[in-house]
């Protein structure tokens, strides 16, 4: 007869082994299962739901506290990100120019072989190629109506702003070279590029500054000479290549122009492009307008540096009030 099976229940390892459970089956099949020891389901010693609660919601605390400090130092980063380009976008002018100014006086060399190479009349091309290819057509009646500021800007430009050399020779200031280019500046017609670019920048009459910059250039080849004449006869004795400077207001201002024009006529898929990104062809303007000073440092650092800085300083305070007061 066999005897009944018993399971064998290791006594130093019990925690780790299932034990029975006499209370597994009713009374009704004891009498079937007599003599077994029946094994139930291994006992799962659990914590406290509360305890399991409060670590999860301090986990829970943790991860919400990390993902909000790191929200709110993206957000911060994204916010200064916005405010500099901001900043950026409305003083871009300023912002190249100084950069120009800056570049040309730590490393020079780039800026002598730009100027060796005649770069500063591609751009200035260039400025005037865009200038075309944002005319949209009514810039013609906005210069018309606007005949009365016209007419004042050329008297002013070509004929009101040369009697200010004879009150700029009475300044004493050394080096005399100084005194003798602000007179010449007073009696010289608009820059060829910065008076267009610095009225876009500020979404002025761009058309009646291009008209007043190609007009007052070409009249200035007749009136400069005269002015020199009048006021620099006895320190300014070089002849001026009229003819020369003709053409290549010519080349330079007209051609690139009217080639701006005539390339947005042709094309009208560019000429949308061009009005829903006004800002962007503005911009390229002002580099192209800041390769000069880059360009015009670059040639004269070494000679920049043999000034004092207060002369430079009081120079360049004549220089600004003949501007303003123009």
């Amino acid at each position: 007869m066999m005897k009944p099976t018993q399971i064998f229940r290791p006594t130093m390892l019990s925690g780790y082994f299932p034990r029975h459970n006499p209370y597994f089956l009713s009374n009704k099949y004891n009498g079937l299962f007599h003599g077994l020891i029946l094994v139930s389901k291994p006992t799962v010693r659990t914590l406290p739901l509360t305890i399991i609660r409060a670590t999860d919601n301090s986990n829970q605390g943790n991860s919400d506290a990390s993902n909000h400090k790191k929200v709110m130092i993206s957000a911060n980063v994204s916010n200064l990100t916005k405010a500099l380009l901001n900043f950026t976008m409305t003083n871009f002018l300023p912002i190249a120019l100084i950069s120009g100014v800056v570049l040309g006086f730590a490393n020079p060399t780039p800026g002598c072989l730009a100027h060796q190479y005649s770069l500063s009349k591609f751009s200035t091309s260039g400025i005037f190629f865009i200038s075309g290819l944002k005319l949209q057509g009514g810039e013609f009646r906005a210069v018309s109506e606007a005949w009365p500021a016209g007419i004042f800007g050329l008297a002013s430009i070509l004929l009101l702003s040369p009697f200010f050399s004879s009150l700029i020779f009475q300044v004493n200031l050394a080096p005399r070279e100084f005194v003798t280019g602000l007179a010449i500046f007073s009696c010289m017609p608009t820059t060829l590029s910065s008076g267009v670019a610095l009225t876009q920048l500020v979404d002025g009459n761009s058309a009646l500054a291009l008209a007043l910059t190609v007009m007052s250039n070409l009249l200035g080849i007749l009136t400069v000479p005269f002015w020199i004449s009048k006021f620099f006869t006895d320190d300014f004795g070089v002849p001026i290549p009229t003819r020369e400077l003709f053409w290549s207001l010519i080349l330079t201002l007209l051609i690139p122009l009217i080639l701006g024009k005539v390339v947005r006529n042709m094309l009208k898929g560019l000429a949308t492009y061009i009005d829903q990104n006004q800002r962007i062809f503005s911009m390229l303007s002002t580099i192209l307008l800041s390769l000069t000073p880059w360009m015009q440092v670059s040639k004269s650092r070494p000679l920049l540096l043999m000034l004092k800085p207060q002369v430079f300083i009081l120079a360049s305070g004549m220089g600004i009030k003949l501007y303003l007061s123009l």
